[in-house]
């Protein structure tokens, strides 16, 4: 990647007053349909706005550290995106469906085979060559998707310290959010988060073990699908937990989302019995069939006792009271004051087994992925623990440690202990969210995104869809999360979609200081 600029606030005020308009192309919250028309119209080509997402990066970039590196083949890649297209017969006619041409940014914990490194975002994995494409990445470039770059991340998907602030890496330093920027980016894809937000990639695509996708996306105001597990396939995306692990979409609408969402689900040989589990939830037709205005009528929805009656006096509990009003007048059905059982267990990453779960499955997951390498600096945990020691300063193992690596490292893999977590945490889920829904008829539970609730979806493999809420007395985001059973992607998109078009929440950012 080549070196970024020094940022300029001038560069920042001409992009905040500017409609960002070129080749009569409005680019600012452009969608995937938007961009399409133009192409078909001859009044915009994938070169064109590759160059322009470059630039957005190289002017924003310094500030937000949103983006690792840049794609050196991304601009070539676009120009055969566009020969393409004119070899369809007819003017404005293009293969390849909605993704063709269309820049993505991908999680740098998500493997690329070309010039990108990937590297969780630590300085360890630096010079490491991919075997292949991770599956979800071979995938969007079937799809003719064009990968702009890495996003920025928490480092080693936040698993390495409790300390360790959300958005850091050792590769780009501090993750900013765009809306104010010493607000809480959350993570751990933090970077793909930022960038969408910010306007700096069309979509963007991002990882989840427990919150990675539903709280940054909800923390900088834009839209995540955390897929049921399974659904999306894990093959080269370096690993946490190969039970709890998914990957899915952050995108600035609902629609774009769903449209990454199609393109990246299904089988893969590469992680076989997980995605062969999942196929059975993929519908046929695809997603973007549930893009249904009239979503929520007649969807039963829960609302968790305690996590909104405890904002009682906010801004947020004004706002979600009037969202609640908004979602009865298109139809639904609330019920509220619902209670998971034993949910204090659940949120409690000791009490439900979860960390002593996801402490072993990390080691022998990484060091199997770290070994697959056909080349790498560190080929363990245990390299990686070294490789930490020995570049304490650039790694600042002084200030944020590294704890969590020296816990999983006394692993001894998958014994009497981890098993028994994770039959807690089944039996959890059963008792809990499952029987919560089913007794009650739901479709779907709705939670705040937030370090408190992702457990919830997160040890059962459950999906998640968080949409922008509104934004504080401060003018930082917050967001709504509908949760479901596994394989209700279908129900969730029709009540996010149609939750997103009655309320229209979501604004660009600002770029506030406080």
């Amino acid at each position: 990647m080549a070196p970024l600029p020094p940022f300029s606030f001038s560069i920042l005020i001409l992009l905040l007053l500017s409609n960002i308009t070129i080749y009569g192309f409005e680019f600012k919250e452009a969608t995937i349909e938007n961009i399409h028309q133009a192409f078909k119209n001859n009044t915009l080509t994938s070169k064109q706005l590759v160059q322009y997402y470059l630039d957005r990066i190289n002017s924003l970039n310094p500030l937000l550290r949103a983006v690792i590196e840049v794609n050196p083949a991304a601009l070539g890649r676009a120009s055969r995106a566009d020969s393409e297209r004119r070899s369809g017969g007819g003017r404005g006619e293009f293969r390849g469906g909605l993704l063709h041409g269309i820049p993505v940014l991908v999680k740098d914990n998500i493997a690329t085979r070309d010039q990108l490194n990937t590297t969780a975002g630590s300085l360890a994995l630096l010079g490491s060559t991919a075997a292949r494409d991770a599956g979800v990445v071979r995938r969007l470039r079937r799809a003719g998707a064009v990968v702009l770059g890495m996003a920025s991340l928490s480092e080693w998907a936040h698993f390495r310290d409790f300390a360790i602030p959300n958005g850091w890496c050792g590769r780009s330093g501090q993750g900013r959010n765009p809306y104010v920027l010493s607000a809480d980016p959350c993570g751990s894809s933090s970077g793909s988060a930022i960038a969408a937000a910010a306007n700096m990639a069309a979509v963007t695509v991002g990882t989840e073990t427990d919150g990675s996708i539903v709280c940054p996306s909800g923390a900088n105001s834009v839209v995540g699908i955390k897929p049921t597990v399974g659904l999306t396939c894990r093959a080269g995306v370096i690993p946490v937990s190969p039970r709890q692990d998914t990957i899915g979409p952050i995108c600035r609408t609902v629609s774009d989302a769903v449209h990454v969402l199609d393109a990246i689900v299904g089988y893969d040989p590469q992680d076989a019995e997980a995605t062969l589990a999942a196929s059975k939830y993929i519908p046929q037709g695809g997603y973007k069939q549930f893009l249904n205005i009239e979503g929520l009528k007649g969807k039963r929805l829960g609302i968790l006792k305690g996590f909104f009656e405890n904002q009682r006096k906010s801004v947020q509990y004004k706002v979600f009271e009037k969202h609640f009003s908004t979602m009865r007048e298109r139809g639904a059905v609330l019920i509220e004051n619902l209670e998971i059982a034993n949910v204090s267990i659940i949120l409690d990453a000791m009490q439900s087994g979860e960390l002593v779960a996801l402490l072993a499955e990390f080691k022998l997951s990484l060091g199997i992925y770290l070994e697959q390498l056909p080349s790498s600096p560190v080929r363990s945990l245990a390299d990686v623990i070294a490789f930490n020691k020995k570049h304490k300063i650039k790694e600042k193992l002084k200030e944020f440690g590294q704890t969590i690596f020296l816990m999983a490292q006394n692993t001894s893999g998958i014994g009497v202990a981890e098993r028994s977590a994770i039959s807690r945490m089944a039996q959890l889920s059963m008792e809990g969210i499952e029987r919560l829904m089913t007794k009650n008829k739901l479709d779907a539970i709705i939670v705040i995104p937030d370090s408190t609730a992702t457990s919830i979806l997160a040890i059962g493999g459950y999906p998640g869809i968080s949409v922008p809420a509104g934004y504080d007395q401060y003018g930082v985001p917050f967001v709504i999360c509908f949760g479901g059973l596994k394989g209700s992607e279908p129900k969730l998109i029709e009540i996010s979609y149609a939750f997103e078009q009655a309320t229209l929440v979501r604004e660009p950012p600002l770029f506030k200081t406080l």
